[in-house]
């Protein structure tokens, strides 16, 4: 075992029996490491996993972050950009916003990242944001709550009010936003997405919860109540409500018929609608998988979603007619 130097701040260590020994697990912001201390003497260790393959895999690869700060509502709220590696403030980029899967999650963190999304970032030069507005947790009881009663209102504004922050920065190309998510983030983005702010060009979303009165009713009535009485919060919290606004968007719907977690019925209601408000969509099904994608179709789902981003994201080139040339008399 190598024997190295860490870094001094160290996260919660998970103590042996015997309390002399501690395992160290560092998540970030570089590649992750675990470490073996004594802690009779913790300036000695080991280093019992150092991810080396990992590290100069992706050396050149590292994607450059910077976290920005929104204040909503008397709130400092986090941003975080990932931009790719050879960015100037002179170009202009196309920006995919990032949706987190539930409420009380947090998506701006120093934790290390490398996901489908990176290779956007990577090949396509696409700027890369996570916002953690009001609803979303670790920034104290006060942000986690706003969205009591108000699902689909508050966290919805927010995200749209990063989106307009973003649009004052010189390098992003109001023309080229984008928007992802799954489960609860798919449900925050279709509402973003058929908002009266069209911002959007296009969005993709997995297991999207449309309606709360067909998902989870410990999950619904903790935030909303009970449906036989407050008929008309659900339906201001429904996706399905007034889906004309979906219309001029490019959309990518993917679910597996056997998600138990956000039943394939949420994207089938989902469909109904859309096809009865006129509306264009691209639909992708992976028939008898669950919520999380397995193993074996992971390659497709990604290949899926990177292909359509990088399609609808693309840089269109104006192309200049050409002047006829003068024939000689």
């Amino acid at each position: 075992m190598e024997e190295a130097k860490l870094p001094s701040c160290l996260p919660w260590p998970a103590l042996s029996s015997s309390q002399g020994y501690k395992v160290s697990i560092i998540e970030g912001p570089g590649v992750p490491m675990v470490s073996l201390h004594s802690t009779d003497n913790p300036a000695k260790y080991f280093i019992l996993e150092s991810n080396s393959m990992l590290k100069e895999a992706i050396l050149k690869k590292i994607v450059k972050s910077e976290v920005k700060t929104i204040h909503i509502d008397d709130y400092e709220l986090p941003l975080q950009l990932s931009f790719p590696k050879d960015f100037t403030d002179r170009n202009k980029y196309a920006l995919l916003l990032i949706m987190d899967e539930e409420p009380g999650s947090q998506l701006v963190t120093d934790k290390f990242h490398i996901d489908w999304d990176s290779v956007l970032v990577d090949t396509d030069s696409i700027i890369i944001a996570r916002f953690d507005g009001r609803g979303s947790g670790f920034q104290g009881l006060k942000i986690l709550q706003e969205i009591h009663r108000r699902l689909g209102s508050v966290e919805v504004k927010d995200q749209i009010t990063a989106v307009k922050f973003l649009l004052k920065l010189p390098y992003i190309d109001s023309n080229r936003l984008s928007i992802f998510g799954k489960g609860y983030g798919g449900y925050v983005a279709s509402m973003i997405l058929k908002s009266d702010e069209k911002l959007f060009k296009c969005g993709s979303v997995i297991a999207p919860i449309t309606d709360l009165k067909l998902y989870a009713s410990a999950f619904s009535e903790r935030y909303l109540g009970m449906p036989s009485k407050e008929e008309s919060t659900y339906q201001a919290s429904s996706v399905l409500h007034n889906i004309h606004g979906l219309k001029e968007e490019n959309i990518l719907i993917i679910h597996g018929t056997a998600d138990t977690k956000v039943h394939f019925q949420h994207s089938a209601e989902l469909i109904k609608h859309l096809i009865k408000a006129e509306v264009n969509y691209t639909m992708q099904v992976y028939p008898d998988e669950g919520h999380s994608i397995s193993e074996k179709s992971k390659y497709h789902l990604y290949s899926t979603i990177l292909r359509f981003f990088s399609d609808c994201l693309k840089e269109e080139i104006s192309m200049i007619p050409q002047e006829p040339e003068e024939e000689d008399e």
